[in-house]
């Protein structure tokens, strides 16, 4: 596996996000208080890391990396479901399990989505609470909020 941590922008709640890729695909995006393992980039950690850069700079709105996330097919639909969740949007889990046509499924979808291992790239920070309110997000809810409003400014200035 290569390994390479990105540093994150100014402000950012965490300073690292940790990118692990094989030679044919991007395995996960974490986010990362420190470097804990020795780099060694390739090409496709580095074209991550460029996306994700372009990403917080607000040039770039979705994503066409190879993935390859491990996990149940169950876990796979969801994860596929949400990198339909458009850049500035949000749904509950309700919206997301009604997209795959298993509306009494949104507890699942929660389930799936709290073992996202892309980070950003699968937009789960992009599924709210029926109610509006931001929960449940691995990398915290500082950092949830903060990825949802990155992409509503970015959204602002372009109108």
């Amino acid at each position: 596996m290569h390994h390479y941590f990105m540093p994150t922008p100014a402000g950012f709640v965490i300073p690292y996000i940790h990118i692990i890729a094989s030679e044919t695909g991007i395995k996960s995006v974490l986010l990362a208080h420190q470097k804990h393992l020795e780099e060694n980039p390739n090409d496709l950690t580095m074209a991550c890391a460029e996306a994700l850069g372009g990403y917080f700079a607000g040039q770039v709105f979705s994503f066409d990396l190879p993935l390859e996330d491990e996990g149940t097919p169950f876990q796979k639909q969801v994860w596929g479901t949400l990198r339909k969740i458009g850049f500035g949007e949000t749904w509950s889990y309700q919206d997301t399990a009604r997209a795959m046509g298993l509306p009494k499924h949104s507890r699942a979808v929660g389930g799936a989505n709290n073992k996202n291992p892309i980070l950003i790239i699968t937009p789960c920070h992009r599924v709210i609470g029926s109610d509006g309110r931001l929960v449940g997000y691995g990398g915290g809810i500082e950092v949830k909020k903060w990825l949802l409003e990155h992409e509503k400014k970015i959204l602002g200035l372009r109108r």
